[in-house]
């Protein structure tokens, strides 16, 4: 697939808005998505699953490649006079990385548009805002978000506590980078890249050398809980997690288009066999990667192995400058990564 025709998949996934527990907009565009392939499962946690016989209905035992569909955003924690919300983390999402500017409440009924608000500059050591110039980042403690919406309104909306907040849509509209466009930048970048990746396979696989599930995960940004409900079912004997991976001096991760295979991370290390199928695939296919060991970093991966529900466990991704914020990847990390995994399956 063409850099452009990349951009556009993972462009269509970044207008879906898909904060943990409230993915209903990237559920619809999956279940249509993945309808030429086989018919997509919709499970208890809900996970999207869609299922691939191997050769004959037989070959190795199943794997199964897990890309999470949520991404990280605020949660309603209190509703005030004046239409004004108090907010808290849903993920790892900071106020500071968002800044000032207009957001969108996702109500039961509606949708609201606000604007996520730090306070006035002009002021002195008086006011707590002067602590934002001159000590530290805004936490949500110091934010809030303006709807100018009576209490009425609002309830007509259901916004109440515990209402998904997420950047608005077009704050995550993507932007292309570089002297050939090859990077992508944009707000939720993770989970959509690696969503991008799995349905891109979904389109390249004729048929896996095995039994395999292509598995959209939800919740994975607050404690990996689809894929804890899919481990806990499935007899599957692998699992290969897609993710985005920090661009950091620390891991000796770089930006460019080598995929990375991700060797330990907060949970323990991952399984040193299946890691290395990848990287004989990696080679096999003519795709450059680099490992790395990180910390303050999980997957659907490390977090089903730690948890002793699934034997081995693996995870691939695409180098990805500021995490959690306005992130920017490589087009042909994506791709690479595609390609390492139609080897391995194909």
């Amino acid at each position: 697939m063409s850099r452009d025709q990349l951009f556009e998949s993972v462009r269509a996934l970044l207008e879906l808005h898909s904060p943990s527990g409230v993915e209903d907009e990237i559920d619809a565009h999956l279940m249509e998505a993945l309808a030429p392939y086989g018919t997509p499962q919709v499970d208890g946690a809900g996970n999207i699953i869609l299922s691939l016989a191997g050769p004959d209905g037989g070959g190795e035992g199943k794997v199964a490649l897990l890309a999470h569909k949520d991404e990280i955003g605020g949660l309603v924690k209190r509703v005030e006079e004046g239409g004004r919300l108090i907010a808290q983390t849903l993920g790892d999402a900071h106020p500071w990385i968002w800044g000032e500017g207009p957001v969108e409440v996702l109500g039961r009924h509606d949708t609201v548009l606000g604007v996520l608000s730090f306070g006035a500059r002009h002021v002195s050591d008086e006011s707590p805002q002067r602590k934002q110039l001159d000590d530290q980042p805004v936490k949500w403690k110091d934010a809030w978000i303006e709807t100018k919406l009576s209490a009425e309104a609002l309830e007509a909306a259901g916004v109440t506590v515990g209402s998904r907040i997420v950047p608005a849509r077009w704050r995550k509209r993507p932007v292309r980078l570089g002297d050939d466009g090859e990077y992508v930048a944009c707000h939720a970048l993770d989970d959509k890249v690696a969503v991008a990746m799995l349905l891109e396979l979904a389109g390249r696989l004729d048929a896996p050398n095995r039994p395999l599930d292509l598995v959209f995960t939800s919740r994975e940004e607050v404690g990996c809980q689809g894929s804890q409900y899919y481990a806990r079912s499935t007899d599957a004997v692998a699992i290969v997690a897609l993710e985005v991976v920090p661009v950091a001096k620390e891991y000796a991760i770089e930006p460019g288009p080598d995929p990375v295979i991700i060797r330990a991370d907060s949970y323990a290390p991952l399984d040193e066999g299946l890691s290395w199928e990848l990287a004989d695939a990696a080679a096999a296919a003519g795709v450059s990667v680099r490992h790395a060991a990180v910390t303050r970093y999980g997957s659907d991966a490390s977090s089903s192995l730690d948890s002793g529900r699934v034997p081995r466990s693996a995870c691939l991704a695409a180098a990805t400058e500021n995490t959690h914020g306005f992130e920017i990847a490589h087009l042909d990390a994506i791709d690479g990564c595609v390609r390492i995994l139609h080897n391995w399956l194909g």
